[in-house]
């Protein structure tokens, strides 16, 4: 049930990244910087999002002293595979054209990234490689998800601008709001996943 979850919160996340990058107002700084490198140099947004990984594994080692996270290339794999996936779905589905519906399909997007981390960071299976270096963060500077968030997010950004990424309110709303969105769902989903988990957990022992 655990690997269940984990790939849905991964689906998740990737329809919420899908729905801010349709929105046009500006994706969070690490998927501009994947659309950025997308539009300058090729491959597609879910190609980057699995070399990118691969740097970010080798850095993750570097930070925690430990062997690379071998699982993380798994989860990247399949985040990568499904932003194209979603993107390539919503392409011909969802086109906003006035401000207002470009805000509220942001505004869904965001809150559904929320979600989708939030769901598979729970169940601890081979989190995404920028989760894992949240994490080891938030670890190293003993301060808290949102300090830890809006830190990576910055550094993204700036390397997004420089491959002119898409780079608008929504990427300063995302840099804003990622971190508390984060925070909130957090402890939601522990209380309704664990009431899931644990008695699967029972029932495989019982067996």
């Amino acid at each position: 049930m655990k690997y269940v979850l984990y790939v849905l919160g991964i689906f998740i996340l990737d329809l919420g990244i899908s729905l801010t990058i349709q929105s046009d107002l500006g994706t969070s700084p690490f998927d501009a910087l994947l659309v950025g490198l997308s539009i300058n140099v090729g491959l597609t947004v879910g190609s980057w999002e699995i070399i990118i990984a691969l740097l970010l594994i080798g850095c993750n080692s570097f930070l925690n002293k430990q062997r690379p996270e071998v699982l993380g290339l798994l989860t990247a794999f399949i985040t990568g595979t499904s932003i194209d996936l979603w993107l390539s779905l919503l392409h011909n589905l969802i086109t906003p054209e006035t401000l207002y519906s470009k805000v509220v399909c942001f505004g869904i997007g965001l809150v559904v990234i929320g979600l989708g981390t939030a769901t598979y960071l729970h169940t601890n299976f081979a989190p995404i490689p920028v989760d894992r270096l949240t994490l080891i963060i938030k670890e190293l500077t003993r301060t808290n998800l949102f300090f830890s968030r809006t830190f990576i997010y910055l550094v993204f950004l700036i390397m997004a601008m420089i491959l002119n990424g898409p780079i608008g309110v929504g990427t300063l709303l995302t840099v804003c709001l990622g971190g508390l969105i984060l925070n909130y769902f957090m402890p939601f989903t522990e209380k309704v996943l664990d009431r899931i988990l644990i008695p699967s957990s029972t029932l495989v022992c019982q067996h």
